[in-house]
């Protein structure tokens, strides 16, 4: 079989062995984690997770207590580049916001 000049192919994922078989670890969802700050007010800060995921009240208000007493609240999950554009967007709106992956 001839190569084609200027390919490259894929990289594989590796493979773990689990009882002498093959076994592939799926992908693990991303997180967006909305972090306190002193300058965003409660008010503010439910009315943004209302305006971008178009969450109920009550769920962007149980949030952003998360986020006022426990110091961060997950707001979001899914593939990385969904999650790097809510941080874009939550960052846009000013509040303090990164992403990681989930726990397995």
């Amino acid at each position: 079989m001839e190569s084609m000049a200027g390919t490259v192919a894929p990289e594989r994922q590796a493979e773990q062995q689990v009882d002498g078989r093959a076994h592939v670890e799926p992908d693990r969802p991303w997180i967006t984690i909305v972090w306190n700050d002193p300058i965003n007010l409660m008010s503010y800060v439910t009315h943004v997770f209302m305006a971008v995921f178009g969450y109920p009240r009550e769920k962007a208000e149980r949030l952003m207590l998360d986020v006022h007493h426990r110091g961060k609240a997950v707001v979001s999950t899914g593939p990385r580049e969904k999650m790097e554009l809510d941080v874009a967007t939550l960052h846009g709106y000013g509040l303090w916001a990164t992403l990681q992956q989930a726990d397995a």
